[in-house]
């Protein structure tokens, strides 16, 4: 597992540890203790990067179109 903190991680970061986490779970020779661990890491690593992918949902602008099909202006996404 990274010394850094999740908190500090990229979305890149912790996408990329909880890939590994999950390869490592997958082949089913890590031990128990360990497993779960492990499982604990991912949960902090999934919800960091959900709250990333959020955050910058948010962030994204979607553009208005006037009648006549040109650009008018932009506003909140809205999922």
């Amino acid at each position: 597992m990274s010394e850094k903190p999740v908190e500090e991680m990229s979305f890149e970061e912790a996408l990329r540890g909880l890939e590994d986490i999950v390869t490592r779970l997958e082949r089913g020779d890590v031990p128990l203790d360990e497993s779960i661990s492990l499982y604990e890491h991912g949960d902090k690593l999934k919800k960091h990067c959900e709250a990333r992918l959020n955050a910058a949902q948010m962030r994204i602008e979607a553009i208005r179109l006037s009648e006549d099909g040109t650009p008018k202006g932009t506003e909140p996404f809205s999922a």
